[in-house]
């Protein structure tokens, strides 16, 4: 069984819809068999790379994104033989990608991936939600990480006669078989890790300000380095150790070198993947208990009460952790074990069953 899938974003593109797309078709030994295309960006693919399309005019809104979608289906049309597929990965339910797969092979079976950020800009674009709508019509199976994803996407479409399946998002096995060796962790300043997007939907800047201000803590944050660069034209980051943008193996070894991740998400998350690979790796996670993370995450985490002003919740819990590192060794044995809940290879084996199923 050969899937098609992709997304219009460029190659080297930071999220984690991006590095699950890597995970599940691209990387070697990678656990399904597919063709993957994304859009010309810095570097070169490499071997066993998606193919790089070159498709102009990407935008959201109005009559321009139509004209983009048409022309991402013929480039795509262009490049990939009908013949050679079995089935389609919608990776997403709303941007280019979508609708340029479903205009381009209408007649093959489609499964639909939800992440996060369709139901955010399904909600603050009318053009997306229009796609959402479409791409939930057309699936024959719409797959969610969580079951809060089903109820969100409720708000959004008519799911009525479609398959809704709930498939958890998974990190890669080796990581909790061999996961980055943690040392004894230095008398001195609490460590504090945030490695993300600095988008809007993460509230990140009220935040990384307020940590800054607290003695006896340190902040170093791995973000991309434009957003990181535009946030420092604004902000005072004199006092964040910047860490750049890294890899994901180096991420991991950093996250066994500080004593606790914050994850300031403040509208939803699919599933949370960097959260649940810092917990493999022994790192406490700090969070707000949005949709999506609340049922991943759980009590195996540390949650502000939601009802709280979120920065003012965050700085307190962060300067009561400083005090009392039992709390923090508690934590990390509960995320050690709500991680082994997630291995990729489960992800994989499901999605494999859902599509040779639908392709019978």
């Amino acid at each position: 069984m050969t899937i098609l899938t992709g997304v219009d974003l460029p190659l080297g593109s930071p999220g984690g819809s991006v590095e699950l797309l890597w995970d599940l078709y691209l990387r070697p030994g990678s656990p399904l068999d597919a063709e993957v295309f994304m859009l010309t960006g810095p570097g070169a693919p490499g071997a066993g790379g998606p193919v790089l399309l070159d498709v102009p005019g990407k935008q959201l809104e109005g009559e321009g994104f139509w004209t983009y979608v048409k022309n991402l289906a013929a480039a795509v049309q262009q490049r990939f033989a009908q013949a050679d597929f079995d089935l389609v990965h919608l990776q997403h339910l709303t941007f280019g990608a979508t609708p340029a797969l479903l205009r381009a092979f209408p007649d093959h079976p489609h499964v639909a991936l939800v992440h996060g950020t369709d139901l955010i800009f399904a909600a603050d674009h009318p053009t997306q939600a229009e796609v959402l709508r479409e791409c939930v019509r057309a699936a024959k199976a719409v797959v969610v990480p969580t079951t809060a994803m089903a109820a969100q996407l409720r708000r959004f479409a008519d799911v009525a006669g479609v398959r809704v399946a709930h498939i958890p998002w998974g990190i890669p096995d080796r990581l909790l078989t061999a996961p980055p060796v943690r040392g004894e962790p230095p008398s001195g300043p609490l460590r504090v890790l945030y490695a993300g997007r600095l988008t809007s939907e993460k509230a990140a800047a009220p935040l990384l300000r307020a940590l800054t201000g607290i003695d006896g803590v340190t902040l170093s944050v791995a973000a991309p380095t434009r957003e990181y660069a535009a946030l420092a034209a604004k902000e005072d980051l004199s006092r964040v150790r910047y860490l750049g943008w890294l890899s994901r193996p180096d991420l991991w070894r950093r996250f066994a070198g500080h004593d606790l991740l914050v994850v300031p998400s403040i509208r939803l998350e699919a599933f949370g993947l960097v959260a649940v690979e810092a917990q493999a790796c022994g790192l406490p996670v700090l969070y707000r208990p949005v949709p999506g993370l609340a049922e991943v995450l759980g009590d195996s985490a540390i949650p502000v009460d939601p009802a709280l002003d979120y920065v003012r919740a965050v700085t307190e819990t962060v300067e009561r952790l400083r005090r009392d590192p039992a709390a923090l060794s508690d934590a990390r044995e509960a995320g050690l074990a709500n991680a082994g809940r997630f291995p990729l290879s489960r992800t994989a084996d499901l999605l494999r069953e859902l599509s040779a199923e639908l392709t019978r």
